[in-house]
């Protein structure tokens, strides 16, 4: 019985009409824009805090302990568990107001952060961009997929997901060059209170009604823990996910320890390659995986599957290549490469749970993939760093990345393989 109903959540019913090509309309094209905008400004406002480190410990006389508080647990840990909750609230309310809502949230106390004179001040103004934030993803995604037909989900996710890397490379320059002109408090004010007028931007986009597709049960959320195909999916995602955060965590002080490159260098490398080559990954991947399932058949989960495996030579080539020039062409293909899965693996997800559980789907698969990539695995890379001893074995520990591709691989293959194409 429970295979029954997972079949009719995740493929139409015998007896179901063809689904008619739509051809998505200027307000949605129009959306897309407005909602790749929003996500920038929230990587940007995410992001911002960890290029202020240096000035923000050194006014405020914080410790290291204290900046990882501000800079990882008090933001996922409340954005990652809100994000449920949230999800199942994006299923039921207007998706564009409760978007518009988070991103007053967030954006007011992005900006306050810059008046904030204590560690706790800070804490709770962190905690708060978290909360703020949890609102994005499952509401955009799920409206997104509404606003467009199932052919066009994967390039439409991975153009929305573009504004993961530019919104870092935006707060990198940006957050640098004011904070190095003005300050670390102005940098949060001109950056963070802006995003309070795209609000109104954000209210008058189209939310198409929700209509449950032939055969489909009540939006029961406890379907999800029983969807094989999804336990792959979240899985592998996870795996890849620990890759993906050890670049943008543990690279940039590999570079320096055993490479000897600047700090200013290595700022530098990182925001151009994040600019171009994970741009373009992220915003190509959704179209490549598209494609992909119209030649092969299958779930975008077989192409990341590849994804994956191709992250792994590109990983040795950065962790061990004789010389500089190699290890900044690893450097630059992995940049691209484990960003490009972020719109694929959303559009599954949407496919795969059903139009009526988008929102808490895509809340589950954040919550997951976060609390392993970005929560658990990070402590894991330095833990084994430490015990190796010396700064020139971080690289030995970061051997964790391409293992976990691989093991991402073999989950996401797996997975392609229990469920026929998107409908």
């Amino acid at each position: 019985m429970q295979h029954e109903i997972l079949r009719c959540i995740m493929t139409p019913s015998a007896s179901a009409p063809a689904v008619p090509v739509v051809t998505p309309s200027r307000g949605a094209w129009f959306a897309l824009a407005t909602l790749g905008l929003v996500y920038l400004l929230n990587f940007l406002d995410r992001t911002l805090i960890y290029i202020l480190f240096g000035p923000i410990k050194q006014e405020l006389q914080l410790g290291d302990l204290q900046l990882a508080l501000l800079g990882s647990t008090s933001f996922v840990l409340f954005y990652t568990t809100l994000g449920v909750p949230f999800g199942r609230l994006a299923d039921r309310v207007s998706r564009t107001r409760l978007i518009a809502a988070g991103l007053v949230t967030w954006s007011i106390f992005s900006g306050l952060t810059g008046f904030a004179s204590s560690f706790w001040t800070l804490f709770l103004c962190r905690l708060m961009v978290g909360v703020g934030e949890a609102t994005l993803g499952p509401a955009a995604m799920s409206l997104l997929s509404d606003l467009f037909p199932a052919s066009r989900r994967g390039t439409v996710q991975s153009v929305y997901s573009a504004g993961i890397p530019l919104g870092a490379a935006a707060a990198f320059f940006l957050g640098g060059h004011i904070g190095a002109q003005w300050g670390w408090r102005e940098a949060f004010w001109f950056l963070g209170f802006p995003g309070v007028f795209l609000a109104l931007v954000v209210l008058n986009l189209p939310d198409p009604r929700r209509a449950a597709t032939p055969g489909e049960p009540a939006a029961d959320w406890r379907l999800l823990l029983r969807s094989i195909p999804l336990r792959w999916h979240v899985l592998g995602y996870a795996a890849l996910a620990i890759a993906s955060n050890s670049l943008s965590i543990w690279v940039p002080s590999l570079l320096g320890r055993v490479h000897g490159v600047p700090l200013a260098s290595i700022g530098n490398l990182a925001g151009l390659a994040m600019l171009t080559a994970g741009g373009l990954g992220t915003a190509t991947g959704g179209y490549l995986a598209d494609r992909w399932i119209q030649a092969r058949g299958g779930r975008r989960m077989g192409f990341s599957a590849m994804l994956a495996l191709a992250c792994v030579p590109a990983w040795l080539l950065l962790l061990f290549a004789p010389s500089l020039p190699f290890v900044y062409a690893g450097y630059f293909l992995l940049a691209g490469l484990s960003l490009a899965w972020l719109g694929p693996a959303a559009a599954d997800v949407h496919e795969l749970v059903g139009p009526r559980l988008r929102g808490v789907g895509i809340a589950a698969y954040f919550l997951v993939v976060n609390l392993v990539g970005y929560g658990a695995a990070p402590p894991v890379v330095g833990w084994i760093s430490d015990r190796l001893g010396g700064p020139e074995h971080l690289a030995t520990a970061l051997l964790v990345s391409p293992l976990a591709c691989l093991l991402s691989a073999a989950l996401l293959w797996r997975g392609n393989r229990e469920v026929p194409g998107p409908t």
